[in-house]
Order: C-alpha cells, then structure tokens, then sequence
C-alpha cells in the first residue's frame, strides 16, 4: 500500500487536487473514478522523513496498539459520529487523546487520507497491524449504508467481548503455570543441592541401594554434572517445536489435538465458537453479505481446524446451499449452533440469534473457567506429591538399611 497525489476533474469540471492510499496506481485510478472523478494525473507521492519513520517502526514491529485503546477509539468514534461531527475533525481529535504512540500515528495518516477523498474504509484498510478485515469490511458497510456510528458501536462491543474472553483465559492459566514452575524448581533444588550430599552418606557407608535409590542418583548426577546438555536439548526441542507450529500441517495438528486435549479442550472449543458467533453476528448485523461475513469471520479465528470448516462452509454457501446445513454436519460445531443457524435462516434474524449465542458461549466459558483452577489444583498436588514422596522413598529406604546394619 502507498499514497498516491492526484490532480482529477470533478463533473462540474473543476479541478481537484489531493491524496489517497491504494496498493498501486491502477487501483488508485479506480478509486478515483468511484468518486466521480476524471483522473489528470496520479503519480506515489514521494517517503518524507516522518513517513520514513513509520515505515522503520512497522518493519521492526513498532509499539502494537493494545485491544483497550482500540475499544477506546471505537467507542468516542462512535459517539463523535453519532453527534454529527464531521469525520476529519474526529480523526483528528481522537489522535491528540489517544495513550498510544503507535495508534496516534495511525489515525494521523488516516486523517490525511480522508481529508484527501479517500474513504474511512479504505484508509483503515492500509494498516492492517492495527485494523483488521473485519474492522475495515464493518466500517465499508456503515459507510455504504449510512450506520457508521452504530458499526462502530458494535465493533466496540465485539472488542471488549474478545478481551474479557483473552484475559479471563489467561488468568485461569496463570495459577497453574505458577505452580508448575515451582513444582519443578523445588524438584531441582532437591535433586542438585540435597540429594548429591545424601549420595555421599551412602558411598561411605557402602550401603546397597535400591533400584529407584540408584534411579534417583542418576537423575541427580545428570542434572549436577550435564546441566548444559539438559538446557542444549530443552532449547533444541523448544525451537524445532516453534518452527513446525509454524507451518501449515504443524499448526493443524496441533489446533486439533489441543481442541481434544482434556480440559483445556472444550474451553477452546467455547471460546472459538463465542468468537464465530460475536463475529459473524456483528458484521451480519452491519448488512455484509452471508459469503463475505464467513470470509471475513474466517480470519478472526485463530484455530485452523475451525479456519478449514468454515473455508468449507463458504464454498456450499457459494454453491447455493444455506449456511447451517454444513455446520449442522460438523463434529466441531456444537448441534445447537446447526440449529439455533437454522432457525435463524428461516426466521430471517439470523444476526440477533447469532448474538445470543454468543451470549450464551461467553457465559459458558465463564462457568468453564471458574472451574478450571477446582480441576487442575489436586492434579498439581498429585504430581508434586508423587515427585516429592520419590524423593522421599529413595533416602529413606537406604538410611533404615544403614541404620539396620549399625
């Protein structure tokens, strides 16, 4: 994407000048001609300073703007619209009262953008780091159907929904994580501090040793004495492991075996079908059309095995046969949302069904996760206890030998 200068005839002849932003010059040509205008002359406006530095910041990563300054920005985006201010001057507002750097920028170039007879959609659509397909296809529709400000509302609504969904997730694993590192940090602290002065008791005393004693020593040995290969083969496991996630065929078999993996399992499946439903109902709502809502849907999700079914759910919906039929056929799509989609379908209210349900889902990965830690803390204790009473049994069991024997 780059910004294009143009010189261009209105149809009352007069001559207009300004800038927008396209992906390249037959497309900036188009755009104008969607406007009324005759192109005169349309030429990439030359890289300032300022947008050199943006273009540093977006290939190094930048600051990312965070989902709460993006609700933020929605939400007095709307308000603004709704009270009729024009959008330049909003833009414009919105820049000088927003936190992040990264963010101010943006709305900054797309304040230009509009100002220089670019649309709000397409203007958002040349950052894509920042608004994705569903934030610029959401806005393209309020555009076209004059309800920008209730688009906006709603862009905000699905915002917060995804999250309070993201940080009641990570809360729940918080606890966990905690408590797995300090089972393992206190088994190493055991195994490399108590146990090797234990092994010397038992050398001079030439006790015989168990063979879970011997197991225990080993273990010990290896993690005094081979620390560094330990850390070697950790790292080596942990970078061919990111690398295959990775790729096409890594990530699906990985998203599947997390979708039937025990606990963590039908969370995820709550979660991608609350996501779907918020999704797929806003931009419904906002008037996109069945097939470009899945598309659009498709890419919010961020499991591919529900990435796959609904590419396979477009393609029917393509070929003529209504949405709830294939998903009513999937084994990864609870029955009722085949259900609550056909209903929906015959009723023609398919956007507000699809809201409640993701109502519903949102409360059900509430109760899901309120329940996680009730699960996971006993199987935490088992562990820690199993690895500790291993200890336990393996220097005990020597000692009432040796003590025996004396």
């Amino acid at each position: 994407m780059a910004t294009f200068s143009y010189s261009a005839r209105d149809k009352a002849g007069l001559i207009q000048k300004g800038s927008l932003f396209a992906a390249d010059r037959a497309a900036a040509t188009a755009s104008l001609g969607e406007k009324g205008l005759t192109p005169i002359l349309v030429k990439e406006a030359a890289v300032t300073s300022s947008d050199n530095m943006g273009l540093v910041e977006r290939l190094s990563g930048g600051n990312r703007v965070k989902l709460a300054d993006k609700v933020i920005f929605s939400r007095q985006f709307a308000t603004m619209v709704n009270a009729g201010v024009p959008l330049v001057q909003s833009l414009n507002i919105l820049r000088e009262q927003t936190e992040s750097k990264k963010l101010k920028a943006v709305v900054g170039e797309v304040a230009k953008q509009v100002e220089g007879g670019s649309t709000l959609a397409a203007a958002l659509g040349g950052h894509p780091e920042v608004f994705n397909d569903i934030y610029v296809n959401m806005v393209k529709a309020g555009e076209a159907g004059g309800i920008l400000d209730q688009v906006l509302d709603r862009l905000a609504i699905q915002q917060e929904k995804d999250a309070e969904i993201v940080s009641k997730v990570k809360s729940a694993m918080i606890y966990p994580m905690v408590i797995t590192i300090a089972t393992f940090a206190a088994f190493f602290f055991l195994m490399t501090v108590i146990v090797p002065k234990l092994a010397s008791i038992f050398a001079d005393a030439g006790a015989n040793l168990p063979i879970y004693t011997k197991i225990m020593l080993a273990i010990s040995g290896f993690l005094v004495h081979s620390w560094w290969l330990l850390l070697i083969i950790i790292a080596t496991v942990f970078i061919s492991f990111t690398r295959w996630i990775h790729t096409t065929s890594g990530k699906r078999i990985v998203d599947r075996a997390m979708l039937k993996a025990p606990i963590i399992g039908p969370i995820l499946v709550k979660v991608n079908v609350a996501r779907f439903a918020r999704t797929f109902g806003s931009l419904m709502a906002s008037g996109i059309s069945v097939l470009e809502a899945i598309n659009a849907t498709k890419s919010a999700l961020g499991n591919s095995v529900y990435q796959d079914e609904l590419t396979d759910v477009a393609q029917k919906v393509k070929n003529g046969r209504p949405m709830s039929e294939p998903i009513r056929a999937s084994k990864n799509f609870p029955p009722i949302v085949g259900q609550m989609l056909s209903v929906g379908e015959e009723t023609g209210q398919l956007d507000e069904i699809l809201l409640k349900l993701a109502g519903f889902y949102e409360r059900e990965v509430d109760t899901v996760i309120a329940g996680i830690t009730s699960i996971i803390e006993p199987i935490l204790i088992i562990v820690l206890g199993g690895m500790v009473g291993f200890i336990v049994i393996s220097v005990f069991g020597p000692i009432s030998s040796i003590s025996n024997s004396v």
